[in-house]
């Protein structure tokens, strides 16, 4: 948690300390030809393409070494020693339900404060999770797949249709928890890399490793197969990296216009209305 929260206060650190409140948290500017182009940029790409194509190799790829992984973090080298339960519970815990008040006291905090680029992170990085939960559920349902603390035999190759939306120990494949770390690493360092570029290589290092340890936790707890977080890190990064690449390009969709762009200014007669600032095109 230390170091997630170290990492986030990278980038917030130099628009925060030492300088007038004009300057706070400014955003990038942008050159005009850019933002024209940003907002026209193809949501889907060719090495999107790429890196579907190796998550899906890779989960598949999974499946053959999903009984042998399983069972060896059923031993006693890994199952004895507490230190390890205790960690992993803990890196759960900081991804669900901790990516939502991270995620939710960013927001707050950035449109409280009046600093908008904090505010579109926080949102930014809940919604990607939203978003990705939803497909995750979905696939858990329709897929039904077996978690492996449910038989004793331990077969990853059990899967029966439709039954995952009734029963939680149908709900192995993807991983959700998996799913929530990839998507908000991914989209909190696609933002970083947008509004503070030089801070890409110490945010993304730190968000996408400790999702990394999210995974490995879920198979430490029996909770899932190697190939269900395979596959819930390739929902959640895409997730997060779609979402922030639709939201910029298209700044006036509802959501963020209200979110993140709506403010509510005093009418001279004891009310108010309700009145948007949307960035300059």
């Amino acid at each position: 948690m230390l170091a997630l929260v170290i990492t986030l206060s990278l980038p917030l650190a130099q628009p925060l300390a030492g300088q007038d409140s004009a300057s706070k948290d400014a955003p990038k500017i942008v050159p005009r030809d850019t933002a024209h182009a940003e907002r026209h940029q193809t949501l889907f790409t060719y090495r999107d393409a790429a890196l579907a194509a190796g998550f899906v190799g890779l989960t598949i790829a999974m499946f053959p070494a999903d009984e042998h992984l399983a069972k060896t973090l059923r031993g006693e080298d890994f199952q004895t020693v507490r230190t390890l339960d205790a960690a992993a519970t803990n890196v759960e815990w900081i991804t669900s339900p901790g990516a939502f008040y991270i995620g939710g006291g960013l927001y707050a905090f950035g449109r409280l404060t009046h600093h908008p680029n904090v505010a579109d992170l926080g949102w930014h990085g809940t919604e990607a999770v939203l978003i990705s939960s939803g497909i995750t559920g979905l696939l858990k349902g329709v897929l039904g797949r077996s978690r492996p603390f449910v038989t004793s035999d331990t077969n990853p190759r059990d899967f029966k249709f439709g039954k995952g939306f009734a029963n939680s120990e149908r709900q192995s494949f993807p991983s959700g928890h998996t799913t929530t770390a990839f998507a908000a690493a991914s989209a909190v360092t696609s933002e970083v890399r947008r509004l503070w570029p030089k801070y890409t290589w110490y945010v993304g290092p730190v968000l996408y490793g400790g999702a990394t340890l999210v995974g490995l936790s879920r198979m430490y707890h029996d909770k899932h197969w190697a190939s269900d977080v395979v596959l819930g890190a390739a929902v959640g990064t895409f997730s997060g990296l779609k979402t922030v690449r639709y939201s910029h390009a298209h700044p006036d969709n509802p959501i963020d216009k209200f979110l993140l762009h709506a403010t509510i200014a005093p009418d001279g007669r004891g009310g108010g209305y309700l009145g948007f600032t949307l960035p300059a095109p």
